[in-house]
């Protein structure tokens, strides 16, 4: 028996059974050309809530974020602002780790596409295209939209416009390097989303990609510039810097430490979800893939994209005076409030409508009326309790079979298929609003003067639901979770959600 478990191939077999199940999830990296929106807390939060859900289930997670720090756009705003563009880029990516850090996320790397080992990379798996015929030197020609670092279709122009920045287009003709897009590596990009061996959710996102995929033959995509300095130099040729995302794409890799060799990649890798809003799906969807297969890499697992968050209906905008800025949630509502608000919003993957008076309507509706006030009166009512009951939740969940503990499978799955808001809704009408409701029917406080025994139970009862709030969420609202058990054990809350106006 022992020189059976000694041979090589069960040495595997046992180190692969206690080894754990592995989850890399990214967010895009954010343009360096102004400093973090609620946008950006908005997908960032959302990593952050499936980065520690996963690490809950004891998995081997590691979450990447960061910064897209060249291009044209940069270069422009540095030279506007009379600053070295590595400068500026320094200045706006440290406004992102500092809002990060304000917002409780905890990630494992952030990577900044101007660091030396990722552009070092970037040339090796360049040349690695090159070598292979995958890109060549051509001309291109199209308009231009600057602030999207990305050539668009006139079919997609408003009036001229970009529809996404609402700024005219330029049209360029320049000689470039060009990544070859049809043909078969088309055909099989098309054949891995179809079988989701590349995943890509919502669904009609996949629908919409497939549409596109199948309706055109692609056109070769520039990944170079010769007009742009602020750049990665081509390894091929000095005079062209790498177009911005064909730099960018490659962070999902270099941020694990990737040193661009397509034969040794990080253990972490392919990634199991990427997260990105719905303005970047199509080139997460072609140019990514399409790099990556010439690469002979594995595709990511799942391309996720969530829609925009609107105000009273409308894109959100300094001009129109219905912009909400990061500062002005975290002030008003704490850490822990702006992410709940952010989180149940709306369906995560669609379009989310906020406004300043509907968010102050449902932090004082769900948070000081509800859990706080729940907290608050549970807490107070267990002071005619002898002694406290022993609950440990998170122990039970995990070691017994108990019926009762199982209710914790509703939530985890709502949270593993990104269903944010369906979660909080489900632990809200579920315990929240039911344990206050029970309260009333139970009157626990005049069951203390006459039925001891009824009393202890219906306390029990109200004591497990709220500790399973706190439980589950803990990658929601960290701090929350933490307080609410600290509550208990010191027997008093000094408020754990005042009201706003």
């Amino acid at each position: 028996m022992i020189q059976h478990l000694n041979s090589k191939s069960n040495q595997y077999a046992l180190t692969f059974m206690f080894m754990k199940k592995k989850f890399f999830i990214t967010t895009p990296i954010y343009y360096v050309n102004a400093k973090p929106h609620i946008g950006h807390a908005y997908t960032t939060i959302a990593a952050d809530v499936l980065a520690r859900f996963h690490k809950s289930q004891s998995e081997d997670v590691f979450f990447l974020t960061g910064t897209d720090e060249h291009g044209l756009n940069i270069q422009k705003k540095a030279e506007d602002a009379k600053k070295d563009p590595q400068i500026f880029a320094d200045e706006i990516s440290e406004e992102f780790k500092n809002y990060w850090e304000k917002l409780n996320i905890k990630y494992d790397n952030f990577i900044r596409t101007t660091d030396e080992k990722h552009k070092a990379a970037v040339q090796k798996a360049l040349q690695t295209l090159f070598d292979k015929g995958a890109i060549y030197k051509g001309e291109y020609e199209g308009y231009y939209c600057v602030a999207c670092e990305q050539f668009k279709n006139e079919k997609d122009l408003v009036d001229g416009r970009c529809p996404d920045h609402d700024i005219v287009v330029e049209k360029v003709k320049e000689e470039c390097y060009l990544l070859k897009m049809s043909g078969d590596v088309q055909k099989r990009l098309i054949e891995k989303i179809e079988s989701d061996e590349f995943k890509i959710a919502p669904v009609k996102y996949k629908k919409e990609i497939l549409s596109f995929l199948e309706g055109q033959e692609l056109r070769d995509v520039s990944i170079s510039r010769k007009n742009v300095s602020w750049g990665i130099t081509l390894p091929f040729d000095k005079e062209h810097t790498t177009y911005v995302w064909a730099d960018a794409f490659l962070n999902y890799l270099t941020g694990l430490g990737w040193e661009g060799n397509a034969e040794k990649l990080p253990p972490q890798w392919p990634a199991d979800v990427h997260l990105i809003g719905k303005d970047i799906l199509r080139v997460h969807a072609t140019i990514w893939p399409i790099m990556l297969m010439h690469l002979d890499i594995p595709l990511p697992k799942l391309l996720f994209a969530h829609g925009h968050i609107r105000s009273g209906g409308r894109k959100m905008s300094k001009t129109l005076g219905n912009a909400i800025s990061i500062d002005e949630m975290l002030e008003k509502f704490g850490i822990d409030g702006t992410r709940y608000l952010l989180m149940s919003a709306g369906t995560f993957g669609e379009d989310v409508d906020m406004t300043m008076e509907r968010m102050v309507e449902k932090y004082n509706a769900d948070l000081a009326n509800g859990l706080g006030n729940l907290l608050s009166r549970v807490l107070k009512m267990s002071e005619k309790l002898a002694v406290l009951p022993e609950l440990d939740i998170e122990k039970k969940l995990v070691n017994t079979g108990n019926h009762l503990y199982k209710k914790d499978e509703n939530f985890n799955e709502w949270v593993v298929d990104l269903k944010f808001d369906m979660g909080l809704r489900y632990l809200w009408d579920n315990f929240v609003r039911k344990s206050n409701l029970y309260i009333e029917e139970k009157k626990p406080w005049e069951l203390a003067k006459v039925n001891q025994p009824e009393f202890e139970k219906v306390m029990r009862r109200l004591l497990e639901d709220i500790l399973f709030v706190a439980y589950c969420l803990k990658p929601i609202m960290p701090d929350t979770s933490k307080k609410i058990k600290e509550a208990f054990e010191m027997k008093k809350t000094d408020g754990l959600f005042p009201r706003v106006k």
